[in-house]
């Protein structure tokens, strides 16, 4: 019993040595001894200044810690720090701190820091130049005879971690920067010289998180962006203008969540995946899209010269299916685009949900029921002023809630039409050319069974505002154009003018009496058609030119 008390009473006075020695040690050893060496350590592995705060030892962390931390940034970008920290920790290895008082650093963790990443209008980051300037190695000065008894440095770094930070991520001629926040880093392993995985997690302004997962390196000692890299990346719920990732000024907005992977080999890189877009807008004046979006792409992409390629863009709305190929430029301002979109037999009531985020306006009140679109286009130019052409086409249709009979009263008076609640379309074709400054619409062909074959030609402003000159070729059997000698169907021509969602159809006298009546009627008969064509325009006299 005797021998038990004295084993444990022993116990008990190495445990309280060993407690006073952990409380003392703090004060026994002076960390700042070390900063001098840990600053020009991390100087010369990053090529750049760096500076750290008060040391002290945090034994129950096993480490140390710094006050605050900054690593200058490229002089090309300015005098502001790269990256400030609140704090710095380094881990370290007790047992030759205890023995030998050398500092034998394992882990580096920066708390809440802020970073600003800076892109040059010639495509060059401000981080670009990390390590560039850095001995091989990254080895410690020599120490001089003398100096045994100062402190060795060994920056084995096992674990590099962020927490809790902040980005900030500018590029020339941007007015609207993109900021990451709760910036969490973790890369283990981390040699310059080696491959190590890493992971990262963001949120970003305007809601939504991003997070990779991966292996980068070896870093590249002449450029860290050309550093190769293999990751898996999940994005959700990405505002695609309030994060910055789409300038406002291209009009394009949505929210967007990706899920794909990224492979690079410092020069090239190929990037695929699949997006959705939720809440879709795709002009300046357009509205959210009622309808969602999803893209399967793969892209290819040349890192030096910041270009590359969409070789593949399956597009999905529904039932619709498109294909989007092309290139892509960046070292412009506004991303320059060459693209072709196409699209066969597309489900028309698919694509009804998307005509507001392209700032398609139908006639009020009216909606379209079944039938198939074909389209065919061009994207070229800066995203911001982009130009779309091409050519569209749409067959077996119905324009729900539009009488286009009624629409063109005048003109369906003349050759007998009657009017509907609907309009029928059994082929509807044009080429078409939108841009900033308003869009033109060629080649109309309209072939509606209860009229006839509308063709023609006209301009819609960044307004809405129409201006369309058409002409109508109208079934005449027992028209009135029949009572007056028409034979077969009678050509007409007719304007439409109004805004997209209030058209005004007008019939066009001057060019209906110069191209018909002309033709048709001689001597008296003249003025008969005449008086009955004041008639039905409602007694109003066109004068003369």
């Amino acid at each position: 019993m005797r021998r038990i008390k004295r084993t444990l009473g022993l116990l008990g006075i190495i445990a309280a040595g060993l407690l006073v020695v952990v409380v003392s040690l703090p004060f026994l050893v002076d960390a700042n001894r070390f900063r001098g060496l840990l600053e020009s350590r991390l100087t010369g592995a990053l090529g750049r200044e760096v500076k750290v705060g008060d040391l002290k030892l945090a034994l129950l962390s096993g480490g140390v810690a710094a006050s605050d931390l900054s690593i200058a940034e490229d002089p090309a970008f300015g005098r502001t720090p790269f990256v400030r920290a609140k704090s710095l920790k380094a881990g370290v290895e007790l047992w030759p701190l205890l023995v030998s008082r050398r500092l034998h650093v394992t882990g580096l963790s920066l708390d809440e820091p802020q970073i600003a990443l800076l892109q040059s209008a010639g495509g060059k980051w401000n981080f670009s130049g990390l390590g560039a300037g850095a001995s091989p190695g990254a080895q410690p000065p020599a120490r001089s005879p003398d100096s045994s008894k100062e402190a060795d440095l060994d920056l084995r770094v096992k674990l590099v971690k962020i927490v809790n930070g902040r980005v900030t991520l500018r590029r020339a001629g941007s007015s609207q920067p993109q900021v990451f926040d709760k910036v969490n880093l973790q890369v283990r392993d981390f040699s310059a010289r080696s491959v190590f995985p890493f992971s990262l997690s963001a949120w970003l302004a305007g809601g939504g998180k991003i997070e990779l997962d991966g292996r980068a390196g070896p870093v590249n000692p002449s450029d860290a962006v050309l550093t190769p890299v293999e990751a898996t990346v999940a994005a959700s719920h990405i505002d695609l203008t309030a994060s910055g990732f789409v300038d406002a000024s291209t009009g394009v907005a949505g929210l967007v969540s990706v899920n794909g992977g990224l492979q690079s080999n410092g020069q090239s890189a190929r990037i695929e995946g699949r997006l959705k877009a939720g809440q879709l807008k795709l002009a300046r004046r357009g509205t959210a899209a009622r309808r969602p979006v999803a893209v399967d792409w793969v892209i290819e992409h040349d890192t030096p010269k910041r270009s590359g390629t969409l070789k593949r863009g399956d597009i999905h709305i529904g039932a619709a299916a498109a294909s989007l190929t092309g290139t892509y430029d960046l070292r412009t301002q506004s991303p320059t685009l060459n693209m072709k979109l196409s699209g066969l037999n597309m489900p028309l009531p698919e694509l009804v949900a998307m005509l507001p985020a392209l700032d398609i306006v139908l006639p009020s009140g009216s909606s379209i029921e079944g039938g198939t679109a074909s389209v065919r286009l061009a994207l070229e130019g800066p995203a911001n002023r982009l130009l779309t052409s091409g050519t569209l086409s749409v067959e077996n249709a119905r324009l729900l809630g539009f009488d286009l009979g009624s629409k063109v009263a005048a003109v369906a008076r003349l050759a007998g039409i009657r009017s509907g609640p609907d309009t029928d379309i059994k082929v509807f074709s044009a080429t078409v050319r939108s841009a900033p400054d308003g869009s033109s619409v060629d080649d109309i062909r309209l072939v509606a069974p209860a009229i006839g074959e509308l063709t023609g030609a006209g301009v819609i402003s960044p307004g809405h505002a129409l201006n369309f000159k058409m002409k109508a070729v109208l079934h005449t059997s027992g028209s009135l154009m029949a009572a007056l000698g028409q034979k077969g169907d009678a050509t007409i021509p007719f304007l439409i003018q109004g805004a997209a969602s209030q058209p005004v159809f007008k019939p066009d006298v001057r060019g209906l009496a110069s191209e018909q009546i002309d033709s048709l009627l001689k001597g008296d008969t003249r003025r008969t058609a005449g008086d009955l064509l004041k008639g039905l325009l409602g007694g109003r006299k066109e004068k003369k030119p």
